[in-house]
């Protein structure tokens, strides 16, 4: 399996640090990061997340970082970062 990003899914993550950063420049990196490299386990196990039944008959599922969601999206061999939030937002 490849691992690709959206745009919108590294607009997220900029945006969340973006926020972050005024209050603790060390843990908005830090989970900027946990963020970034948390998908990289979806690599060889793809289909972890829980399974959003809504997308069908697309395969959208979401595994939880924390307090942060990450929406993926799995089409033949490539899994897609599609977007990425923190569970109190409204999404």
């Amino acid at each position: 399996m490849v691992l690709k990003w959206s745009s919108k899914a590294l607009s997220d993550l900029a945006r969340l640090h973006d926020f972050l950063t005024p209050v603790d420049k060390r843990a908005a990196s830090r989970t900027v990061q946990a963020l970034a490299s948390a998908p990289a386990r979806l690599v060889d196990n793809p289909r972890i997340g829980e399974k959003l039944e809504e997308y069908d008959p697309r395969e959208v599922r979401r595994i939880l970082v924390g307090r942060y969601e990450v929406r993926y999206e799995i089409r033949k061999s490539t899994i897609y970062i599609l977007r990425i939030w923190h569970t109190r937002e409204d999404r």
